[in-house]
C-alpha cells in the first residue's frame, strides 16, 4: 500500500462497516436478490482495478455463441447516456462504454446491453431480445441485487484479494469472506512459469470451499491488427514503439514489450480515458519525434474503441492494436469449458 493511503484508514473502516451491514443484510434476506428464468453467469472481482474481466467476458462468449444465443449486460462505465442501452449500427463509446463498446465491435452477432441498475435492466434486455438464452453479467459480482445462477471470481496474482484492504486503504470493494459467494474463482495474470508448489501454496491462502473450482491463467498476446483497416502486423525486436495505454493496470503489458522490442516510449493516461483531439495531436507529436527508423504505435483493444471517432485521422498513422486473452494453465481450460456448458445445460433442463 501506498503510505498516503494508510492516512486514509478512518475512511476505510467506515466503508468497510458500510459494505459488511450490507451483505449481512442481504444474508440474512433483509435484503432480496432476484432471480431469472435463464442461466445468468456474473464475472467479477472483490477489488478495484484491472484483473481481467473484459477478456474473461470475451472468452465466455467465443465459448458460448455457436451454442447459445449469449447476452452481456454491463454498467457501461464513463458513458455519456444514463439508464438502459441496447448497442446498434450506430452505437458509439460515449453511448455504452468502452468494454461493451469492444464486446460489440469483435461480435457483431452477440447482444450487448447496458443499465446500471441490473435487475431493471435485465428484463428490458430479454423484452428486446427474448431469443435470448445466456446472461454474462459484467463486473456485477458486488451487485447482489440479481443472483446469478453461476459467480466467477477473478484475483491478480500480483494483488490477490486475501491480501488486500477496504478502499480507500486498499482496493477492496467488498469483503474478503464474500469469496465465498463464487463458485468458480480464477487467479489471472500468473507467470506463464507458475509451478504446481506455487499453484498450491496459492490455493491454501484462497481456501476454496469444498464445492468451489480454482483455475489459473495467464496473459496471451496475440497479433496486432491496424485500428481502422484491421491489417496484421507481428511486432519485430528492432522496432521502436509508442504505447499509448488508459487502462488499470498496464505492467504485464509494459513487461510484454520489455520482451518483444528494441525500445519503446509511453503516453499513460488515466483509466477509461476519453481521447480528446488533443490528446490525438499529443499522440502524432510524440510518434514523429522517434528516432527509429521502424516505428508504430500501440494501443489497447480498450483504448482502441475510444480512439475510433478520430477514424480518418487514424487511417493515415500506424497505430497498431493488441489483443489480450486469458491462457489457463496447468490444462484447465477444458474442465472449465465443461464447468460453464455445463451449468448452462443443467440450468435448462432444470427449468423445462
Amino acid at each position: 500500500m501506498k503510505s498516503f493511503r494508510v492516512l486514509l484508514l478512518p475512511f476505510a473502516l467506515l466503508y468497510g462497516l458500510a459494505v459488511t451491514i450490507r451483505n449481512f443484510l442481504y444474508n440474512k434476506k433483509y435484503l432480496r436478490s432476484a432471480e431469472f428464468g435463464l442461466p445468468v453467469i456474473c464475472i467479477g472481482n472483490v477489488t478495484v482495478g484491472g484483473t481481467g474481466k473484459s477478456p474473461m467476458v470475451e472468452y465466455l462468449v467465443q465459448l458460448l455463441q455457436r451454442q447459445f444465443k449469449v447476452a452481456t449486460l454491463s454498467r457501461g462505465y464513463k458513458r455519456k447516456t444514463k439508464g438502459y442501452a441496447l448497442a446498434g449500427d450506430k452505437t458509439t463509446a460515449l453511448d455504452i462504454g468502452d468494454e461493451p463498446m469492444q464486446f460489440h465491435l469483435k461480435f457483431p452477432e452477440l447482444t450487448v446491453a447496458v443499465g446500471e441498475e441490473r435487475i431493471v435492466a435485465i428484463p428490458q434486455l430479454l423484452h428486446d431480445k427474448p431469443e435470448t438464452q445466456v446472461i454474462l453479467l459484467d463486473d456485477a459480482f458486488q451487485h447482489r441485487s440479481v443472483k446469478a445462477g453461476l459467480n466467477i471470481l477473478l484475483t491478480d496474482y500480483n494483488n490477490l484479494f486475501t491480501r488486500d484492504w477496504f478502499l480507500p486503504t486498499g482496493d477492496l470493494r467488498d469483503q474478503r469472506l464474500s469469496y465465498k459467494r463464487a463458485q468458480v474463482i480464477i487467479v489471472t495474470k500468473c507467470p506463464a512459469t507458475l509451478t504446481e508448489e506455487e499453484k498450491q501454496k496459492l490455493i491454501k491462502e484462497i481456501k476454496p470451499l469444498p464445492e468451489q473450482t480454482v483455475y489459473f491463467t495467464t496473459i496471451e498476446y496475440g497479433t496486432p491488427y491496424h485500428i481502422t483497416n484491421r491489417t496484421a502486423h507481428s511486432l519485430v525486436h528492432e522496432e521502436e514503439v509508442l504505447l499509448v495505454c488508459g487502462i488499470a493496470n498496464p505492467r504485464p503489458l509494459k513487461q510484454y514489450l520489455n520482451e518483444q522490442v528494441a525500445s519503446y516510449s509511453q503516453l499513460d493516461y488515466s483509466d477509461h480515458h476519453i481521447f480528446s483531439i488533443d490528446d490525438l495531436k499529443e499522440i502524432r507529436k510524440k510518434f514523429e519525434i522517434l528516432s527509429g527508423s521502424k516505428k508504430l504505435i500501440l494501443t489497447t483493444e480498450k483504448d482502441a474503441v475510444r480512439l475510433l471517432k478520430f477514424r480518418q485521422e487514424l487511417d493515415r498513422l500506424p497505430l497498431y492494436v493488441l489483443p489480450v486473452r486469458h491462457g489457463f494453465l496447468f490444462n484447465g481450460a477444458e474442465q472449465f469449458n465443461g464447468q460453464i456448458i455445463h451449468f448452462i445445460e443443467n440450468y435448462q433442463l432444470h427449468t423445462a
